[in-house]
């Protein structure tokens, strides 16, 4: 095999552990929550920082930057305040978020 195709490879499977690794923490987080609010808020945030990081990464391994990810969130936030969306409506999370995000950006 060439270097390529081992390449290749080495990113399908990496693709595949990442997509696997993603239902897991998806499943724990439901589990976790099936548990009442104040049984495990550490592993809560556990998994939703940890399934933030992994589609992180499988956007790299598709071949979208961070930057990639970064812009079309802001685009959807953008869009999501200016129809008033229903999470909008409902605390102005949408705003909450794009604030976070110029702050640390």
């Amino acid at each position: 095999m060439k270097r390529e195709e081992l390449n290749i490879m080495s990113n399908i499977k990496m693709i595949e552990k990442l997509k696997a690794n993603l239902l897991c923490i998806i499943g724990e987080f439901y589990h976790l929550l099936t548990k009442g609010s104040n049984v495990a808020q550490d592993a809560i945030l556990n998994c939703i920082s940890g399934a933030i990081l992994i589609l992180y990464v499988l956007a790299q391994k598709l071949g979208y930057s961070c930057e990639d990810v970064d812009n079309d969130m802001k685009r959807k936030l953008k869009t999501g305040i200016a129809e008033g969306h229903e999470y909008e409506k409902d605390g102005r999370s949408l705003s909450k978020l794009q604030l976070h995000l110029k702050e640390h950006h």
